[in-house]
């Protein structure tokens, strides 16, 4: 066994060495305090693990923390930094990656160093809830982009110009943007692809066992069928489309038009399996929604609103306490 590894490394190192000539490609991963590690490592290994099966220094990756001297996940694990913001590196890519309430990072310094290295033609993007930081540097217009779903309705309130793809990874040109987590492991075969060509990539998912590659567009979710145990095609279609429309709710005859049926097969159906009705249900949705930004934004409460498909604040405070017994602004201190 220890053999035919040995050879796989070396003829990986022949294959890129003839194809692939010149410097190692520099990617910075600019670390907010609070980012998911998980996500850190899928855009790491994969990384090391080309070079380490190229036999060669394809990528060179440094940590950037956003603050101070180290970076501290969600976990409470320490990456020190292996460089500094404003720092005159030649980076090749810049990733930004956070997680739990990105909306609250508003480092002036950090911001105006992103514009800078977009002006230098770095490529740039953003995982997990990173491109929610990089949207606020206004580098994510005229882009096509995804970011973890927790965190997509409430972007989208901030920037309804913004266009935002519920899928695993996106990349627009100059401009990479990721769910986060294990999606992270699909983009990054995505570049190596780029980079070095799919055998390389194919044996670096292999190696870390990552056999199911997925493309970009995949589903950030569980489908439908999984997660509410549905089975009717009608059904399934109109609980897509409620999950798809939560900040500009449809109508019922629209979710049956959708659903291919008439309104009373359509209520029928979500009385017999569901045992409510479409409505309620869809608000419950869009409830449950609201009461996700408000514990994992900063978003104020009529922003929450808006992403949610209320018009107004005080309505959507008084179904928000008919709903959870109590208000938004209780929810956010609780």
């Amino acid at each position: 066994m220890a053999v035919m590894c040995s050879n796989m490394v070396m003829v990986f190192k022949l294959s890129v060495t003839q194809s692939t000539r010149g410097a190692a490609r520099k990617v910075g991963l600019l670390l907010v305090d609070d980012f998911a590690l998980l996500s850190y490592a899928s855009v790491t290994e994969p990384l090391r693990v080309a070079n380490l099966l190229s036999g060669e220094d394809l990528y060179r990756v440094r940590a950037i923390p956003t603050s101070g001297a180290a970076a501290v996940s969600s976990g409470g694990t320490v990456v020190p930094a292996a460089a500094q913001v404003g720092e005159q590196v030649d980076f090749d890519l810049v990733l930004i990656i956070a997680a739990g309430n990105p909306f609250a990072f508003s480092d002036t310094r950090v911001l105006q160093w992103m514009k800078h290295l977009a002006r230098r033609g770095v490529a740039l993007g953003g995982v997990s809830g990173g491109p929610v930081v990089l949207a606020a540097s206004g580098l994510l217009a005229d882009h096509r982009m995804t970011l973890h779903w927790e965190h997509a309705d409430g972007l989208a309130s901030l920037y309804p110009e913004l266009v935002i793809e519920r899928s695993l990874y996106v990349i627009d040109r100059d401009r990479l943007t990721c769910a986060g987590g294990t999606a992270a492991l699909d983009l990054m075969h995505a570049v190596i692809t780029r980079d070095y060509g799919g055998a390389l990539a194919r044996e670096v998912s292999d190696w870390l066992q990552h056999t199911d590659v997925r493309p970009g567009g995949g589903a950030q979710k569980a489908g439908v069928v999984e997660r509410y145990s549905v089975y009717q095609p009608p059904l399934i279609e109109a609980l897509a489309a409620m999950e798809t429309h939560l900040a500009d709710p449809l109508g019922l005859e629209d979710l049956a038009q959708v659903a291919g049926v008439g309104v009373r097969h359509l209520t029928r159906l979500f009385d017999q399996h569901l045992e409510t009705t479409p409505m309620r249900f869809y608000r419950s949705l869009r409830l449950e929604q609201a009461r996700r930004l408000l514990h994992q934004s900063g978003l104020p409460i009529g922003t929450v609103a808006r992403a949610v498909g209320f018009a107004s604040s005080s309505h959507f405070s008084s179904a928000f306490r008919k709903h959870f017994d109590c208000t938004p602004g209780d929810e956010r201190l609780a």
